[in-house]
């Protein structure tokens, strides 16, 4: 089998990666397309993997527009030269129209319902589109609906072991209570015209987890100077051993948010729109906590609380069992739907 899988953001690496080696091991050929956004290519250099950038990230809805063009030109090239039996991507918009030309299947993992511009150009090109069970809505006869999170590719027990010596390298003692913040720079597609914390509310949230335990910032964008001295200073890949050992993990990155209660820590997720999976690790086993953007006061006196409880570690670790019980291994389960999705006419 002939795969070609494009990243265009560090968190498809992740979801990829293992899945990736998995078929190297089967014996498959994989050739990797990649887009210049935030630490893709680095995550992709350090990790020894001969890619092919084909676009650097734009903002703005013009910006994104000559993206596509330019991203998908130099897509169809490549898949010309390499005649993949079948590409994949997450969010899938690069891929699917360049396999409608050149007769190539195509397969969308996606899990972001309020992407309703890209997935109104994506999906009815897409040969399957996978999402997790929680997903709102129906996408019609191609949807196939998977038991699990797009986070348990990379962030389930069989794939990711915490490693508990990030600790010294942030300078925080095994045991003392930290918070990891997350703040997003709101310029991918599907965050148009969308917003999270104000700056006031940024600062509040800031100031009264500083007053509880050490508090660590990772931010896409800019950070007022009343914050810069909150900035993680870590290499970017580190960032899930971080995360494993955190007391809180707050922010507007539904993705985070994911992971933090994959890995067992209480998270509070802010986004002017929801998503089916954040809201399913709510409703179902009470790991994160969802607001929307006009309730940022409650969110940070939930974050406030939740950061106060010194026992809320032992309390998240039976809720983090109940959902791995419930879930599957996710790239387990891909290794054999592409295999199988293949061999079909």
């Amino acid at each position: 089998m002939r795969v070609l899988v494009d990243i265009s953001h560090p968190a498809h690496f992740h979801f990829f990666k293992y899945v990736i080696e998995a078929w190297r091991q089967r014996g498959h050929q994989v050739t990797i397309a990649s887009r210049d956004k935030d630490i893709t290519l680095e995550l992709l250099d350090a990790a020894k993997e001969n890619h092919y950038p084909l676009s650097t990230a734009r903002r703005g809805v013009f910006g994104l527009g000559v993206e596509l063009l330019e991203h998908e030109s130099a897509l169809y090239r490549l898949v010309k030269e390499h005649k993949p039996d079948v590409l994949l991507q997450v969010g899938g918009t690069f891929i699917v129209h360049v396999g409608r030309l050149t007769g190539t299947k195509s397969i969308v993992f996606y899990d972001t319902e309020n992407a309703t511009v890209s997935n109104f150009i994506t999906y009815p090109f897409a040969d399957a589109i996978c999402t997790p069970a929680s997903y709102k809505g129906d996408i019609g006869a191609k949807h196939v609906r998977y038991d699990g999170f797009q986070e348990l590719a990379y962030l389930h027990p069989n794939w990711f072991v915490p490693d508990k010596s990030v600790l010294d390298r942030v300078g925080v003692e095994d045991g003392n209570p930290f918070s990891l913040v997350r703040f997003v720079g709101w310029d991918s597609g599907h965050d148009v015209n969308l917003n999270g914390f104000s700056r006031r509310g940024k600062e509040q949230l800031i100031s009264e987890l500083a007053a509880l335990g050490k508090v660590f910032i990772s931010s896409e964008g800019s950070l007022p100077l009343s914050l810069q001295n909150y900035e993680l200073d870590l290499p970017k890949s580190e960032i899930h051993h971080l995360m494993a050992f955190a007391n809180l993990c707050v922010g507007e990155s539904a993705t985070m948010a994911s992971e933090a209660a994959i890995l067992g820590t209480p998270a509070v997720f802010l986004s002017p729109v929801g998503r089916g999976y954040t809201d399913e690790q709510e409703q179902k086993y009470g790991l994160v906590y969802n607001y929307d953007a006009q309730s940022e006061d409650e969110a940070i006196s939930r974050a406030v609380e939740l950061f106060a409880d010194t026992e809320i570690k032992k309390k998240w670790l039976p809720k983090r069992e109940m959902l791995l019980a419930d879930k599957i291994d996710v790239t387990a389960w891909m290794v054999d739907f592409v295999e199988e999705f293949v061999k079909k006419p």
